[in-house]
């Protein structure tokens, strides 16, 4: 075997493992027993996501892949404090 086809494993597992770890936080963000909880889970699944977006990118070898995650990645920031200060607020304003 040489290298590259054994990094390509490497990152297929380790897609693989964080899709099974947002799946885990999929489950806390369903059963969570308050809103913080599901808050917290939610940014989770968001930060793995971004992390599976950039194996792709690595993966495939489309930069472009990097630009996809980093608006991901604002976006799911963005929403995040908003449902926050809606949680602690109860408005937007």
């Amino acid at each position: 075997m040489d290298t590259a086809s054994i990094l390509e494993f490497l990152y297929n597992v380790g897609a693989i493992l964080v899709m099974i770890m947002v799946f885990m936080s999929l489950v806390r963000a369903l059963i969570g027993p308050t809103a913080p909880d599901r808050i917290t889970a939610i940014s989770i699944i968001g930060t793995k996501t971004l992390i599976i977006i950039t194996l792709i990118a690595r993966i495939y070898e489309q930069v472009y892949f990097l630009d996809i995650a980093m608006v991901y990645a604002l976006m799911s920031f963005i929403t995040t404090i908003g449902v926050a200060k809606y949680l602690e607020k109860g408005a937007l304003d």
